[in-house]
């Protein structure tokens, strides 16, 4: 992988309002966000309204030294009620027909997409026909030897058999939680255990692989060959906001630069631990 190519988180940028406060998060922002702390070129592609908000998105983002296309659009910039259990786990409330439904596809977007080593993207951001147009369309665009992310990211009533079952035709990699993949069996009508699924959807679909992450059970990445179990580190923790991005985020760096699947594995596994450690989606780390 050259170091230049960028590595896009594609969908939704939004501010989580934490009990704590609020804070700057969406997916695909959370994901490029954890490809640049980790060295890579991470660049988030969204869309913000021209208000308050968008602003703050845009100066939090140069802050963080986050590189990011976000056309200015004539919808409010998302946010996301979040309310945490005793757990520490998020509960979301989605706001409708924000920015973030309605990303265009730019020429500056399209230049993107031709350059791009990957791509991470989910079904929240595909609910609106006018992102989920510029989804396929970036991916469409992407070069041959390019890798597509597909991390389920099922959200509230937000998807449907239809947007899955596209997603998993143009995607090399999905990342899917244990939640997810109960709901995503029955959609399909698989029974037996998640891994028997997880493969299934590989031969399905012509997968490279699967990422399975199951909480403080742990995680999978499944092939068609062998299974990679990890146990999750012991820390204490402030809430799981983002973890599961930067988990994908280190997963995919590493599986760019030529890493082993037990090498990747590993470290997207210490990613999400410390993320877990730390308030919100996007903690400072070196």
């Amino acid at each position: 992988m050259k170091e230049d190519r960028p590595i896009v988180g594609l969908g939704e940028i939004l501010f989580d309002l934490l009990p704590s406060g609020a804070q700057l998060g969406g997916a695909p922002a959370n994901f490029a966000y954890h490809v640049c702390r980790l060295g890579g070129r991470g660049v988030a592609v969204s869309a913000i309204g021209k208000d308050s908000l968008g602003e703050e998105v845009k100066a939090i983002l140069a802050s963080k030294k986050l590189e990011a296309v976000l056309p200015e659009v004539d919808y409010p910039t998302g946010v996301v009620k979040v309310a945490l259990d005793e757990r520490g786990v998020p509960e979301y409330t989605i706001i409708e027909d924000v920015a973030w439904d309605n990303v265009p596809y730019t020429a500056e977007m399209k230049t993107l997409a031709s350059q791009a080593a990957a791509v991470c993207f989910g079904t929240l951001a595909q609910r609106n026909p006018v992102t989920r147009a510029t989804v396929m369309q970036f991916i469409s665009d992407m070069p041959e030897d390019s890798l597509k992310v597909y991390d389920i990211n099922l959200r509230q009533h937000f998807y449907s058999r239809e947007i899955i079952e596209e997603s998993l035709k143009v995607a090399d990699i999905l990342k899917i939680n244990d939640e997810e993949i109960a709901i995503v069996g029955e959609m399909f009508g698989m029974e037996g255990e998640y891994e028997a699924i997880c493969r299934i959807f590989i031969e399905c679909y012509g997968l490279r692989l699967v990422i399975l992450t199951k909480g403080a059970e742990g995680s999978e990445v499944i092939t068609m060959e062998e299974t990679y179990s990890l146990a999750c580190p012991e820390v204490e923790i402030a809430d799981t906001v983002g973890a599961g991005d930067s988990f994908t985020a280190a997963f995919v760096y590493a599986y760019l630069r030529g890493d082993s699947l037990a090498d990747c594995h590993s470290l997207a596994n210490r990613i999400s631990a410390f993320v877990c450690s730390r308030s919100g989606a996007m903690p400072d780390y070196d």
